[in-house]
């Protein structure tokens, strides 16, 4: 069996940029969030708080209902 490696704490962007309050406006922030295909990112994967992750869900929200960001591409199937 292999051994796992410890967890690395991701880091947390928002913290780093000394960001207190998630703007909608800010877009070129909120979109290091959002995936290739417009999906908003895990918790897990940004490594932000809940709380954090409350604020920009609803700021991306906002954003893409003011069309400054695209909503999830629809899959073909």
């Amino acid at each position: 069996m292999r051994e796992r490696k410890p967890d690395r704490r991701k880091r947390n962007v928002l913290n780093e940029r000394g960001v207190t309050r998630v703007d909608w406006k800010d877009t070129e922030l909120l979109r290091t969030f959002i995936s290739d295909r417009g999906k908003i990112r895990a918790r897990r994967v940004t490594g932000l708080t809940p709380q954090q992750q409350k604020q920009v869900a609803a700021a991306i929200k906002n954003a893409r209902e003011m069309a400054l960001l695209p909503y999830p591409a629809a899959r073909k199937g």
